[in-house]
């Protein structure tokens, strides 16, 4: 089975905001500077773009973004489009499709927890609403909904724009009991922390929080496990490491869009409640921690 994928180097944006509205320039200004540094997608619109506190509006022209400063350039838009209403996530997706995003990545359903058969049947009817590529999320932790690996092949196997799954509960057993059972999956980490275990095991790339502050890094990364010089690969992740935990001292996005503030990378520091400010000790953490790292500008 060959399947259009979307796969290396992605990069989970932030969205920025001002004045407690969307900051359209700001927003371009760094998915420009994610193309200028080398990755291979933007995903605007996940969970590290507060997709949940966004308006349907505001998310709508998040993805418009997204593509229109990706259009003429090699890199990819895989628009978030998940929901859990199954008829807000198939909007969501046509939406992303018909204004020229190359595939949806859509976060399984939270808070109503369905059973392994509702979510067969929620990603179907997403990956037969459109032609684009649809790449699975599963994040257990912030969604209380767990898509188990059979359920992951069966869609695999049985939608054809189904081409893998963004894979954020943070067990490597998971990445390896995938991976046995269909070696044609795409597996993306979805948990910097382990990024490089992921992609020494097959895994055919990152869809990464810290590739917002670090995305020359974290291209680099990828790129060298991809082109199977994992020594190198690891060399970096290991540098990365203490960047990669503090990102997660506090609910993701609160420590990377307090990171992107402290390096000018955005002009405010604002979230969405009930998202709020980092605590004084975690932000000089954060603070202290970047000194280790060479933070490129615009």
């Amino acid at each position: 089975m060959s399947k259009a994928a979307i796969f290396g180097a992605m990069t989970a944006l932030i969205t920025p905001f001002k004045n407690g509205k969307l900051d359209k320039a700001g927003y371009e200004k760094l998915i420009k500077r994610q193309i200028k540094y080398g990755v291979d997608a933007v995903v605007p619109v996940g969970t590290t773009g507060e997709s949940a506190t966004l308006t349907h509006d505001e998310h709508r022209v998040c993805i418009e973004i997204a593509v229109n400063a990706c259009k003429n350039t090699n890199v990819k838009v895989l628009a978030g489009a998940g929901s859990n209403a199954t008829h807000e996530a198939i909007g969501l997706a046509k939406f992303a499709q018909d204004h020229g995003a190359d595939g949806v990545l859509s976060v399984a359903p939270y808070y109503n927890k369905p059973t392994q058969e509702g979510l067969y049947l929620h990603y179907k009817a997403i990956a037969n609403s459109v032609d684009i590529p649809v790449l699975l999320y599963n994040v257990p932790g912030r969604t209380g909904c767990d898509i188990l690996p059979e359920t992951v092949i069966k869609l695999f196997n049985d939608c054809e724009n189904i081409y893998g799954v963004k894979e954020a509960s943070g067990s490597i057993d998971r990445c390896v009991d995938l991976l046995a059972h269909e070696p044609k999956l795409y597996v993306l980490s979805g948990e910097d922390a382990i990024n490089y275990p992921i992609l020494s095991n097959g895994g055919k790339g990152v869809i990464s929080v810290t590739s917002n502050l670090l995305p020359d890094q974290t291209a680099a990364l990828t790129h060298y496990a991809l082109d199977n010089e994992f020594l190198k690969a690891k060399e970096i992740n290991d540098k990365l490491y203490n960047i990669n935990k503090i990102m997660f001292c506090e609910s993701n996005p609160i420590p990377i869009k307090a990171a992107m503030f402290i390096a000018g990378l955005i002009d405010t520091l604002e979230y969405r409640l009930p998202l709020c400010n980092p605590s004084a000790a975690n932000l000089k953490k954060i603070e202290e921690i970047m000194k280790s790292y060479d933070i490129k500008g615009f």
